[in-house]
């Protein structure tokens, strides 16, 4: 199995399928720009889920969100 996180802003995924070094730098970087820019969101509104998948991924996996793949 493979660890992967989707990320959220008011309930809409806006990253998914990132490993956890993307995710780590992501996550820091989103909070940072919620916290010092004027943005419609707050620090509360971010959240995410951690998945595990099979190696190597499969399109259509039940856990993964509607939407297309982050690259």
């Amino acid at each position: 199995m493979e660890k992967v996180y989707h990320i959220y802003a008011k309930e809409e995924c806006i990253y998914n399928n990132l490993t956890e070094q993307q995710f780590s730098k992501t996550w820091e970087t989103l909070k940072g720009m919620v916290g010092l820019m004027k943005t419609d969101y707050d620090l509360e509104d971010l959240s995410y889920e951690e998945v595990d998948r099979p190696l190597g991924g499969v399109a259509g996996y039940p856990n993964e969100p509607a939407g297309s793949d982050s690259y």
